[in-house]
């Protein structure tokens, strides 16, 4: 239930409904005081037909040592083909080489989530009725650095 926020009923206490740059260091600052710099690389990959023509992209990038993939898209003609797990592995790939220990993603597809299980995926997360009428699930995976994996 919604309910009136009574910090603007308090004297002394001004609220304005803003974007705050300021808050937003301020923030930054602080986490990367107990973390470290973010260090954010974006990763972005696409596969093109001969023609040139887009055929399928993923955004991504590496931040303390984590590569979170933002968007995944495969043209509906070319599903089912394994181009979305092509870019996923050369994803990872690059992360590791970048130093990268694990990845993450949410969608708001089971379908989709289902697809990163496959591919090793664990679910962490889920938020109900986000949006309304469905919901938003993240899912978290363990990447081995380059060399170490089949090693021992």
């Amino acid at each position: 239930m919604c309910s009136r926020n009574s910090a603007m009923e308090k004297p002394g206490l001004e609220m304005e409904a803003v974007e705050s740059a300021e808050v937003a260091a301020r923030l930054g600052a602080e986490i990367a005081a107990r973390y470290g710099p973010r260090e954010e690389a974006p990763l972005s990959l696409v596969m093109r037909d001969g023609a040139g023509a887009l055929v399928a992209g993923l955004n991504g990038l590496t931040h303390w040592r984590w590569l979170y993939i933002r968007h995944l898209w495969v043209a509906p003609a070319r599903r089912r083909e394994g181009l979305a797990s092509r870019l996923i592995e050369a994803a990872e790939r690059a992360a590791c080489d970048r130093g990268a220990i694990g990845g993450y993603i949410d969608t708001f597809d089971p379908r989709v989530a289902a697809f990163y299980l496959r591919r090793g995926f664990s679910q962490v997360g889920e938020i109900a009725d986000f949006p309304p009428g469905g919901q938003r699930i993240f899912l978290s995976k363990r990447l081995a650095p380059q060399g170490d994996a089949g090693e021992g």
